[in-house]
């Protein structure tokens, strides 16, 4: 424990480096830093990302939507650099405001429909093809209970655990032990709901299971953060077998592997434009 006691400024003011591996990004003003219009592709749906947790969210959706056969989710997936800034430029904060990935613009519609948050792709997605989202008012609203838990617990888990356990430049205990504490107790209210049914809404899986597979499921298979054993992830043991079946969908691999541009090179696909990008 730091025997420092930092005492806040009256007003708080960014005149300080932040540090940390995002630190030449991190700013306290939205808008965009430099002009830069987006690519366009063929397809109607035009989606710009990077495989995180967020973003594989929508290109794994996208591909269990083609496994369906509905051919008009094909897709353009162009990468975004976050760590380069990429997500600052004029064209991307024309669709997402906030700089935030993923962003998607549907140009099926006149105008184009830009739709941003993942959550919100997901739901946007489901709804215009009528997949992985229950018609019935009671699967619907449990689908939506999951898929809102995920986007208000997520930053607990990324911005609160992930960023002091990885990524902040010195190991704050208070810090750690406070997410490592939230990052437990939510993956305990996954596994009491995971041993009710299959998946999260129920008997069927949706966009829920995606969504919160996206960041939960890689936590307990150890390919988010590295921190499956530090959170005694073996303990949750619904929850391991509903991450692991999610896993194995062809899909999912798939999804996993659009807009990747780290790990091993035949997972990479930093563009997808077609199937065959893919294969």
């Amino acid at each position: 424990m730091s025997k420092t006691a930092y005492v806040p400024p009256t007003v708080w003011h960014n005149d300080a480096p932040s540090g940390g591996q995002f630190a030449s990004i991190n700013r306290p003003t939205a808008g965009p830093t430099h002009e830069k219009e987006l690519p366009v592709g063929k397809h109607p749906l035009q989606l710009y990302s990077l495989a995180t947790p967020n973003g594989i969210k929508v290109t794994i959706l996208l591909e269990e939507l083609l496994a369906l056969g509905h051919s008009d989710a094909e897709y353009d997936a162009w990468l975004i650099r976050i760590n380069e800034g990429d997500q600052f430029g004029s064209g991307f904060v024309g669709i997402n405001p906030n700089s935030k990935i993923p962003a998607l613009l549907d140009r099926s519609a006149t105008p184009p429909i830009r739709v941003f948050e993942s959550g919100s792709i997901l739901l946007y997605l489901a709804e215009k093809f009528g997949q992985f989202l229950p018609e019935d008012l009671a699967g619907r609203t449990e689908t939506l209970n999951w898929l809102f838990w995920q986007m208000g617990a997520a930053p607990y888990l990324g911005g609160g655990f992930g960023h002091f356990y990885v990524y902040a430049p010195e190991k704050i205990e208070y810090a750690i032990n406070r997410f490592t504490m939230e990052a437990k107790r939510q993956l305990d209210v996954l596994d009491r709901r995971l041993a009710q049914s299959p998946y999260l809404a129920g008997e069927h899986y949706t966009i829920a299971d995606i969504a919160v597979w996206a960041w939960y499921g890689q936590l307990v298979r150890g390919t988010v953060y590295s921190a499956a054993q530090f959170l005694a992830a073996h303990e949750y043991t619904h929850v391991q077998r509903w991450a692991e079946v999610i896993a194995n969908r062809p899909a999912v691999k798939r999804g996993m592997r659009v807009n990747r541009t780290w790990g091993d090179e035949p997972n990479q696909v930093p563009e997808r434009h077609e199937a065959a990008d893919l294969d």
